[in-house]
Order: structure tokens, then C-alpha cells, then sequence
């Protein structure tokens, strides 16, 4: 498959052809996340089967579909659902969303996981901003051809994670009262959870909350001259913190205890942006 402008394209002609405004945000929504999808006003809902050239959604609790509409004064795409490694997907199918919020004319993305902790002093239900991230495996999602449309071939990452919008979402925090924590985010292929010994290496590496997904959709944005904030909610202690299995019922049980919190949180951030 050779993955041109006009590949990409194709995808973001079909949904504007579905609206008539200008997109100001896009949102990525992780799992036990897609609640906040209910919230946006006058939705405009698409299956992702229905999107040429789109991919599709395989994990249960990933709801496949895209949603455009308002939400809290903006108007936003939001993705009920991602993408992983883990499905089969190769790395550099992973840019496809994130090209096509570029050529619907979004600047921010916010990106949202469910993420286990590596760093001790997190609990379930805490929220990490993103400040940075490690990703020790696997290709870039934007190896092979540059696509001069989308931005050059070498491009820096030192900001990836907007520093901006980083402090935006820790004003947010403070004024609901919520004690947030900032942190780096290491991904792992999946879809097996981490072992133990990997969790130990994680902490010495500098990770604070490990998880499947976000980065490929992180760089790839970095590569389109995007805004990026990510948040990670911390849905369970990581493998080998706690004498316990980590479990796939945990991290959705923790999802929906905490949806309203990262719903408070997330309204603030898009009234700020």
C-alpha cells in the first residue's frame, strides 16, 4: 500500500463532507475514556468502516467511531476509539488519523490513554500529564517516504508534548482541586501487560506510567506541526508494584470510577485553549 497525500486526503474530503465548520480540537480517547464522546453537542457520528482508507477498530471497549460536534466551546473531533500495534497494525499505518485531522485543519490534538504506574507515589485514579516519552522499540510511524505535506523529513521532538498546553492543563487542575502529576510516559507493544522485571528497567529508565498506544500518534502529529497534550489516566499500580495480577477488569473499573474527574478536567482545558 503506498500511502500518498491523495491516501489521506480521500479519508478527509469524506468527513468534511459531513460538516460545515471549522475544527478547532482533536481528541484521541483511550480506553474506559469514551464517555466524554456522550457530551459533545449536535454530533455528527461516523463509523470508522464508513471512512475510506480509514482503519478500523478491533478491542472491545473501543467504541470505532469518529464523533465531530462542540464541546464546551470548540468544535471537535473526537476519536471513541484507537489504534494499536498490538492489533497488527505496523507502525506506519498509525499515522493515518492524525494526517487526517491535518488535513481537516486541527492544529491541537489531545491525546488520552489509560496507563499503569510505574512510579510508586501514583495511585489508580491519578492523572499524568505527558511531558515526554520513551519508546525503545519498533519503527517511527513516519519511516519511508517523507510526505513533504505533512512536514519534513527531519524534524526535532524536544517539545513534542506542548509545553504550553502543558501548562495550561496544570492551571485547570488547580482550580478544581485536583492534585495532578506530571511524568514520563514508556510504551510497550502489548497486548500482554509488562512483566515485573520490565517494570523495574521501566522505573530505572525514567518512566512514571507505562501503556500501549499514544506515541506513534504523538510523533506523527510532532511531524505535522501539531499542538499535542497528552493525558494518562492511571488506572492500576504497574506488574510487581503490588502482589497482585494486573487485569484487564481493573483498568476498566478504574476507567469508569474516574471518568467524571478526567471529564471536569478536560472541560476546563478546552475552555482554556
Amino acid at each position: 500500500m503506498e500511502y500518498n497525500y491523495e491516501y489521506f486526503k480521500k479519508s478527509a474530503d469524506y468527513i468534511l463532507s459531513k460538516i460545515d465548520y471549522k475544527l478547532d480540537v482533536a481528541m484521541i480517547l483511550g480506553s474506559s475514556l469514551g464517555t466524554l464522546a456522550d457530551e459533545i453537542e449536535n454530533p455528527v457520528v461516523i463509523d470508522y468502516e464508513e471512512i475510506p482508507n480509514f482503519l478500523i477498530s478491533t478491542v472491545e471497549s473501543h467504541a470505532g467511531k469518529l464523533i465531530l460536534g462542540q464541546l464546551h466551546g470548540k468544535n471537535v473531533v473526537c476519536m471513541s476509539g484507537r489504534f494499536h500495534y498490538y492489533e497488527g497494525y505496523d507502525f506506519e499505518q498509525l499515522v493515518i488519523p492524525i494526517r487526517v485531522f491535518k488535513l481537516l485543519g486541527v492544529e491541537t490534538v489531545i491525546l488520552t490513554n489509560a496507563a499503569g504506574a510505574v512510579n510508586t507515589s501514583y495511585r489508580p485514579g491519578d492523572i499524568m500529564i505527558i511531558k515526554d516519552q520513551i519508546k525503545l522499540m519498533g519503527a517511527s510511524p513516519v519511516r519511508g517516504p517523507n510526505l513533504k505535506e505533512f512536514g519534513p523529513r527531519f524534524f526535532d521532538v524536544s517539545n513534542m508534548y506542548d509545553r504550553d498546553l502543558r501548562d495550561i492543563a496544570k492551571k485547570c487542575a488547580e482550580r478544581i482541586g485536583l492534585d495532578i502529576k506530571e511524568g514520563i510516559y514508556y510504551f510497550c507493544p502489548g497486548p500482554q501487560f509488562e512483566t515485573p522485571a520490565e517494570i523495574r528497567a521501566i522505573r530505572i529508565l525514567g518512566g512514571d506510567a507505562v501503556g500501549m498506544s499514544t506515541v506513534t500518534e504523538a510523533i506523527t502529529a510532532a511531524h505535522c506541526g501539531m499542538r499535542v497534550l497528552g493525558l494518562s489516566l492511571i488506572t492500576n499500580m504497574a506488574a510487581g508494584v503490588l502482589d497482585q495480577p494486573v487485569t484487564a477488569e481493573e483498568v476498566g473499573e478504574t476507567g469508569r470510577k474516574s471518568s467524571d474527574t478526567f471529564k471536569r478536567l478536560l472541560k476546563e482545558i478546552l475552555r482554556e485553549i
